[in-house]
C-alpha cells in the first residue's frame, strides 16, 4: 500500500511539473497553447545566443510532445515555433539574413525562392524587444505567421514547414543548444 501511494504521489508531482509555465530570459511558455480551438503542448524552449549575447528566446509547441526532430519537421500536424526577441542586436534585416543562411543549412523540406522571399517579407516593420513572433503549421495549407498578434500571411505547403523548422531543429541549426531546448532534453 505505502509503494502505491507512493507511486501516485510521484506520479502527481511529475504531472504538477509538466504542467507549469517555463520562464526562459524572462519570457514565460505556457504548458499549452489554444490556437483556432487546437490544443498544442510546450515541447521545449531554448535561449538563442551569439558572441555571449542574448538574441531571442524560442518555444516549440505540438499535438504531441517528441524529442525526435526529424519526426517533428516531417509531421503533417498542427505545430507552432514561438520567437520573442529579447535584444536591441536582432534587427529586421539581422534576421532576415539569418533565415536566409538557415534556408541554406536546411536538412529536411524545400523552400523555393518565391517562398523564402514571402516569408522574409512578413518581417518589413523593425523589430524591437519583446516582439513575439509565432509561426505556425496549419496541416493542408502552411505555415501562418503573426506578429504580436497580427496576422502577416501564409505560405503554403508542408515542404516549404520542414525547411523553415530545419533552421531550427535540422542537422545544422541555427544553434545546437537551442535545437535540445526546444526538443526538452536539456
Amino acid at each position: 500500500m505505502k509503494f502505491i501511494l507512493s507511486t501516485v504521489l510521484i506520479l502527481f508531482m511529475a504531472q504538477g511539473t509538466i504542467a507549469q509555465n517555463r520562464t526562459i530570459s524572462g519570457v514565460t511558455f505556457p504548458p499549452k497553447m489554444d490556437i483556432k480551438g487546437k490544443a498544442l503542448f510546450f515541447n521545449g524552449c531554448g535561449l538563442r545566443e551569439k558572441y555571449t549575447l542574448d538574441l531571442y528566446v524560442a518555444g516549440l509547441y505540438l499535438e504531441k510532445t517528441s524529442m525526435d526532430a526529424k519526426k517533428i519537421m516531417a509531421a503533417n500536424e498542427m505545430s507552432s515555433m514561438k520567437i520573442v526577441i529579447t535584444s536591441s542586436k536582432v534587427t529586421r534585416d539581422k534576421f532576415n539574413e539569418s533565415v536566409k543562411d538557415g534556408f541554406e543549412n536546411a536538412t529536411a523540406g524545400k523552400a523555393t525562392a518565391a517562398q523564402i522571399a514571402q516569408f522574409k517579407g512578413f518581417f518589413s516593420d523593425p523589430f524591437k524587444v519583446k516582439d513575439e513572433i509565432l509561426m505556425i503549421y496549419v496541416p493542408g495549407k502552411g505555415v501562418a505567421v503573426t506578429i504580436n498578434g497580427k496576422y502577416k500571411g501564409l505560405v503554403e505547403g508542408i515542404q516549404f514547414k520542414e525547411a523553415l523548422y530545419a533552421i531550427w531543429l535540422g542537422d545544422k541549426p541555427a544553434s545546437a543548444k537551442l535545437k535540445k531546448g526546444m526538443l526538452g532534453k536539456l
